[in-house]
């Protein structure tokens, strides 16, 4: 699809790789719907803009509520006069626990922002895009979401929800105007925990764990290269793409690798 004055509303546009890939796709020609539910973090995305702002509106919405996401449609097209894209990037953690201490309230809120979020979203914005020459769904699962790791159980549950719903959604969508791509990432260098609410593990950090992470600007280039093929999938970052080959041909040996990384974030 070519981004090039096309209107795309994108999620988690406050911070992270949803910050990085407004101003890079308002630096491609395109026009973007920021939505997220931190009005300063929106503030900040706009200022970031610079000369590209005028292309940009900011919507403070709470994707977790059907209610409020079902008015952005016509917010957006008062803005920028139609809708071509969804870009659904917006996600939380759940706290580093095992799932026998994760608290319900908990598991409620990662469910109702990552999976009801992206329904809700597409729901709302997909008779939208159906009414369009060319339109767009791009949904952000993760490496979590088909690669077990301990202490974010809850959070890859709701991730593999999404990629089974975006696989759906492109299955549903072949023969029609609107291209559906599914997005991977691996360990990127974001402020995720803080942006969730959560504080780390005491010591914790990507050095102590190991963990090799992918800068929110090579992530953006990645999904935008996706869209402009139309691709299926896309991983993002090395361990995205290690982990996906390694999970489908050793499946145990993968889990115990992970498990190895991550251990040191678990309570004990």
């Amino acid at each position: 699809m070519i981004i090039d004055n096309k209107v795309f509303a994108i999620t988690g546009a406050g911070n992270g790789i949803a910050r990085e890939l407004t101003l890079q796709m308002l630096a491609r020609g395109a026009r973007v719907a920021g939505i997220d539910l931190n009005e300063p973090d929106l503030a900040e995305t706009t200022k970031l803009a610079g000369v590209n702002a005028d292309r940009l509106s900011t919507h403070v919405v709470d994707i977790s509520k059907r209610d409020v996401v079902s008015a952005l449609p016509d917010a957006i097209i008062s803005a920028h006069g139609q809708i071509d894209g969804l870009i659904n990037v917006a996600g939380i953690i759940q706290p580093f626990v095992r799932i026998n201490n994760l608290e319900f309230d908990a598991i409620d809120r990662v469910i109702n922002v990552n999976l009801h979020g992206t329904i809700n979203t597409v729901k709302t914005f997909l008779p939208h895009l159906l009414k369009r020459p060319e339109a767009y769904i791009a949904n952000v699962s993760s490496m979590g979401g088909y690669a077990a790791v301990p202490g974010q159980t809850m959070y890859g549950a709701t991730k593999a929800a999404v990629k089974l719903f975006t696989e759906g959604l492109h299955s549903e969508l072949m023969g029609t105007n609107v291209h559906v791509t599914a997005i991977y990432p691996g360990a990127i260098a974001t402020n995720i925990a803080a942006n969730s609410g959560l504080t780390m593990p005491e010591g914790a950090t990507a050095e102590t764990s190991k963990i090799k992470t992918t800068s929110v600007t090579d992530a953006a280039e990645t999904i935008i290269k996706a869209i402009d093929r139309n691709a299926y999938k896309v991983f993002i970052g090395s361990d995205a793409k290690t982990m996906d080959k390694l999970t489908r041909l050793m499946p145990e040996r993968a889990a115990k690798i992970i498990y190895d990384q991550m251990k040191s974030l678990l309570p004990q």
